[in-house]
């Protein structure tokens, strides 16, 4: 005998009534920064100071596109001498070899420690120390001495300082050199960065550790290395405007400089050349943001976002096909 029993239905709850949080402080934040806006671009627009009419006119033209041609040209192989160096200097420093090490710590040491702009005026003015650089035999005046030979010389070639050791290769060389000691930091972090197990693995695959480094460590390390990377070449774009003080003619600072000390129109000038290096800094930015996305791939919050989805995914339709078996 079973006795049937009915059970009551819950009734529905209500609808929760969410209201949203009142965010007072953002209005006024909103409010100040476009009054702060208004003020500037009244300035902008009413301060004769500016003289927009004449930097549009003056910034264009050939000798300041020189200068602007003349510091891409100083950054690019300043950040090649500064990349290539680093990594060497990177490698040295995780070496084994105690002298190796030595010489990449007093290395970066040095170069850290003095500013670039001394660098800059030093490398300028290395001509003192050699007025001419000769190659050949050395001691060769007292070697010919001991022969009874007078004026003996062997020498294969030889070159002025002043001749080589130029403005823009002054320039070149200290900023590079000095960007050699930052990149060796920033390659080693990235190197460690890597787990051991993976360069354990490879060596117990018979990999050499050249090859190692190369297939397997650096790739995994550039995630690490390019987003400082990016930030150093900004910065040296920014610090090619010391050479100015060398002096490196073909340069955008001092083009810029030379037409507002020879117009007696130095704040227009200087704003542009705010304008210029705003603009070259977008397009590193944006060369940034791309290469930071290829060589995260596999790795940070979009790698993760795309797996939890792969997991939902999964879930539903494993519960779907639960339900039909039901």
């Amino acid at each position: 005998m079973s006795v049937d029993t009915e059970t009551p239905e819950r009734a529905r709850p209500e609808p929760i009534q969410a209201v949203p949080v009142r965010h007072p402080g953002r209005w006024v934040a909103v409010a100040v920064i476009a009054v702060l806006t208004a003020m500037f671009v009244h300035l902008l627009v009413t301060n004769k100071a500016f003289n927009w009419a004449f930097m549009v006119d003056e910034m264009f033209r050939p000798p300041i596109i020189a200068g602007l041609r003349g510091t891409i040209a100083l950054l690019v192989t300043s950040m090649l001498i500064g990349i290539v160096l680093g990594i060497a200097l990177a490698i040295m420093r995780l070496s084994e070899n105690p002298i190796l090490r030595g010489v990449s710590w007093v290395y970066t040491w040095f170069f850290r420690a003095v500013p670039r702009l001394v660098l800059a005026i030093l490398f300028g003015n290395l001509g003192i120390l050699w007025a001419r650089v000769e190659f050949g035999l050395p001691f060769d005046r007292q070697i010919g001495a001991l022969f009874g030979i007078d004026n003996f010389e062997a020498r294969l070639f030889g070159f002025s300082a002043v001749d080589i050791l130029t403005g823009f290769v002054a320039g070149m060389l200290a900023l590079g050199l000095s960007e050699a000691a930052y990149m060796a930091e920033i390659v080693r972090a990235g190197i460690q960065s890597v787990d051991e197990g993976q360069t354990e693995a490879a060596q117990a695959l018979g990999l050499s550790r050249a090859h190692i480094l190369r297939r397997i460590v650096l790739p995994q390390a550039m995630r690490v290395i390019v987003p400082p990377t990016g930030n150093e070449t900004i910065a040296m774009l920014k610090d090619t405007s010391l050479v100015a003080f060398v002096p490196v003619s073909m340069e955008l600072f001092f083009q810029l400089k030379a037409v507002g000390n020879r117009t007696f129109q130095v704040f227009p000038m200087l704003v542009a050349a705010t304008l210029w290096y705003l603009v070259l800094t977008s397009v590193l930015l944006v060369g940034q943001y791309y290469l930071e996305r290829h060589f995260s791939k596999g790795f940070g919050r979009s790698e993760r976002a795309r797996q939890r989805l792969r997991d939902i995914a999964a879930e539903s339709g494993g519960n779907a096909s639960g339900t039909a078996e039901r």
